[in-house]
């Protein structure tokens, strides 16, 4: 500990300013405008994989945005951890609640403050550090392999079809990933499922052209109004999903395990409050914390229709469209959920307006077991760090691509998270605690270390 304790303090005004270098290209995967920042952010990170000891590593085709691959190979018979994380980044809007500049850094209140600060470019380069250190040292204990894609924050649509064709060079014994969360600052956590999504867009259709609402209004359909109230159909009064088959084949969790996750501390006031709302909502029958972990959820990310300008302008708009997130639990496929939302949205579409519906991305839902040597590897590196054994949870979120490393690479990924709930991730005013950039960096290479003995 004295070591990379020495280490981090010497280096740390470097590593901060060679993050807040990545942090400053704007690599949104999701605008089409941000294709020459996609390559500045996987050629920013080559450089910085081979700065800190890599033996190769090249920005790499893909049917998308470039993939970053990376290694050090110091004896084939040792084993081989494949580091996965993303360069790309979740859009800023709306723009104006940001404190300061989404992609200018800056540190302020010991924290990190700027879009990707936390995901996933500030816990994706805590690894680019500790294995600095470890090679610097002379202290790595197995091989490395990086993959750095640009594409997760749109599901990774491509890296799949990279895999494939790639799957002796990403030949590995682990995945290793942080691009989750810790309960709290001090107390760690390994996260040890992940949720499917089904990511969709609807789009309502009324007449052929925005119409004067005072002159059509209440003689034709509004596709506003009309979607409003489909959408809030799509739950009921238990906040159940009303999509037909959408339960069936979601796994049920036994009791006793759900007792074994009410042990995880979970403060329901603090939560509200964190939150500035009154009172917690989800489906009937399930405390706050299975809502997000082992129950599946359904919600609208954003809504649009007619005139949202300064001032007033009276229309009837011609279209409305909605931007609908699913949630998914193990056994729920994400392509057959697909379908059933699509073919539910137009069941439920009345005579007076015409429905489209898209899928956009999506994936399974992941479940990691706690009997692994990986797992006891980064238990006992959390341990060191933090002193105490890190707590198996289940996350509400999803990284789609890990369901899929295990089907195409037939490997299991650790998820080693550091950042907290308070890091606004997706949101304006992104942040990341110094503390957690560094502790990170501190418990990585006893990740490895373990690992290593675990696996002889």
């Amino acid at each position: 500990m004295k070591k990379i304790n020495s280490y981090i303090e010497k280096n740390q005004e470097r590593f901060l300013e060679e993050l807040f270098g990545l942090l400053r290209i704007p690599s949104v995967s999701s605008e089409s405008a941000r294709k020459e920042d996609m390559v500045r952010a996987a050629e920013y990170w080559r450089d910085a994989i081979l700065k800190a000891g890599a033996g190769k590593a090249e920005v790499m085709p893909s049917d998308g945005n470039p993939v970053v691959y990376g290694e050090k190979i110091i004896d084939p018979a040792l084993p081989t951890v494949l580091v996965y994380g993303h360069y790309d980044v979740m859009p800023v809007d709306p723009l104006e609640l940001w404190k300061s500049p989404p992609f200018e850094p800056e540190i302020r209140d010991g924290k990190i403050w700027g879009r990707g600060a936390d995901d996933d470019k500030g816990q994706a380069f805590m690894h680019a550090k500790a294995f600095e250190f470890m090679v610097k040292e002379n202290c790595l204990p197995c091989n490395v392999k990086f993959m750095i894609e640009g594409e997760e924050e749109i599901g990774s649509p491509n890296l799949g079809k990279f895999c494939e064709q790639h799957k002796e060079m990403l030949k590995a014994d682990v995945i290793l990933v942080s691009d989750t969360s810790m309960i709290a600052p001090d107390i760690p956590s390994v996260t040890t499922g992940l949720r499917g999504l089904a990511y969709m867009e609807v789009e309502v259709t009324g007449p052929n052209r925005d119409l004067h609402s005072g002159l059509f209004g209440g003689a034709v359909a509004n596709p506003a109004n009309v979607l409003a109230k489909m959408v809030a159909s799509l739950t009921d009064d238990h906040n159940r999903i009303t999509v037909k088959g959408f339960y069936d084949d979601v796994e049920i969790v036994s009791l006793e395990e759900r007792a074994e996750m009410a042990k995880a501390p979970f403060n329901l006031a603090n939560y509200k409050k964190a939150l500035d709302i009154e009172e917690v909502c989800g489906e009937e029958g399930y405390v706050t914390m299975e809502r997000t972990g082992i129950r599946p959820s359904l919600d609208v990310n954003g809504m649009w229709s007619g005139y949202t300008g300064e001032g007033a302008k009276t229309v009837l708009p011609s279209k409305a469209w909605a931007k609908i997130s699913m949630r998914l639990v193990p056994n729920q496929d994400h392509e057959k959920i697909s379908r059933l939302f699509e073919a539910h949205f137009k069941a439920i579409a009345p005579p007076y307006v015409k429905v489209k519906v898209t899928a956009l991305h999506g994936g399974q839902a992941y479940v990691s077991p706690i009997t692994t040597p990986a797992y006891q590897a980064a238990a006992y590196a959390y341990e060191q760090t933090y002193g105490k054994k890190p707590v198996p949870v289940r996350s509400g979120g999803s990284i789609p691509i890990i369901s899929t490393f295990e089907k195409i690479l037939g490997i299991k990924s650790i998820l080693m998270g550091f950042g907290l709930e308070a890091d606004a991730i997706h949101s304006p005013n992104e942040n990341y605690p110094l503390e957690q950039f560094f502790n990170g960096i501190r418990t990585i290479p006893y990740f490895y270390k373990h690992f290593a003995e675990l696996s002889k």
